[in-house]
């Protein structure tokens, strides 16, 4: 059983492409959804495979990584790895506005999923209230947002929306930045004041239709070297989630089901928490996720949250 458990989060630096393999649409190279809702994710498996390759850079003995993860393929039915990752899941989606230049848009059932989820990791949710719920085109947004033109519209790509200020979008905004911002220093009081005056609480409705049709879609080649024109099909188009979008992801853990002895004279791993606490020891504060890494593709920045004993779950 999971007796210890964290959140971490991956704030988007660069366009992030996770994808699900060729599309059967007008997108040749889709990112990963979620199949009911169609909201973005990143699938759990690429999230453990990417943490394991990074911990191993940076100077994990095969040992320790065999505990965490799992043993290698040739050694696989020894014994299953400590650490259980879930997918990454959407938090935060940033839009065009027309007053902002952009906002960070979620809705009342990305937040009620992530109360959920970090109740999971502790004994209930102890932090801000759910906003009201809203619907057709109506939006919250904090008493002093930056996002508001006229007659209290605020325009989100072509769309207008008729604004509502509540104090609880600024509570909410405000925790975020505090305890889901990435904690490098470059995210300096500029990116925490920032987030509450642009967050924007929208219908369930219209924050689907913005994750679905509001990704960046960019159009690639591949060029023949001789005359430098596109070689035959090589032409194809690829989404991407944009920079400022965050998601998170919720981790647990178990004793370790090897033996922990084989990791002694480098780390002490004995319960889900040395899992997890000995894990973030590896990791560095960005890291890559998804493809295109060469282009420029997919860099994230880490926040871990705190590492929480669950009493045996």
């Amino acid at each position: 059983m999971f007796d210890a458990g964290q959140v971490v989060y991956f704030y988007v630096e660069t366009p992030l492409h996770a994808g699900s393999g060729s599309g059967v649409g007008p997108i040749d190279l889709p990112i990963q959804r979620e199949r009911v809702t169609g909201y973005p994710i990143v699938q759990a498996s690429s999230i453990k495979g990417r943490l394991r390759a990074e911990a191993k850079v940076r100077g994990m003995s095969d040992p320790v990584a065999w505990l965490i993860f799992g043993p290698d393929a040739e050694h696989a039915s020894e014994h299953a790895g400590a650490l259980s990752s879930s997918d990454a899941r959407l938090l935060l989606f940033p839009v065009r506005s027309l007053a902002g230049v952009f906002a960070w848009v979620t809705s009342v059932e990305l937040l009620a999923r992530f109360r959920r989820d970090v109740a999971a990791l502790t004994d209930g949710w102890n932090g801000w209230q759910l906003p009201p719920e809203i619907n057709g085109n109506q939006a919250l947004v904090a008493p002093n947002s930056v996002l508001t033109v006229a007659d209290q519209q605020i325009v989100l790509e072509e769309l207008s929306f008729t604004t509502k200020s509540d104090p609880v979008v600024s509570t909410v905004g405000q925790w975020l930045a505090s305890s889901a911002l990435p904690a490098d220093p470059v995210y300096d009081a500029y990116w925490r004041e920032a987030l509450p005056l642009r967050l924007v609480i929208l219908p369930d409705e219209a924050l689907r239709d913005f994750t679905q049709f509001a990704t960046e879609i960019v159009t690639r080649v591949q060029l023949n070297t001789d005359t430098k024109t596109v070689a035959g099909t090589g032409l194809w188009t690829e989404e991407n989630l944009p920079v400022e979008t965050l998601l998170y992801a919720p981790f647990f853990a178990t004793p370790p089901r090897g033996k922990p002895k084989e990791a002694n004279g480098q780390v002490k791993i004995d319960t889900g928490q040395d899992v997890l606490s000995t894990l973030q020891q590896y990791l560095p504060p960005r890291l890559c996720l998804g493809g295109d890494e060469t282009v420029g593709r997919g860099s994230v920045a880490l926040r871990f949250g705190e590492v929480r004993g669950l009493n045996g779950r």
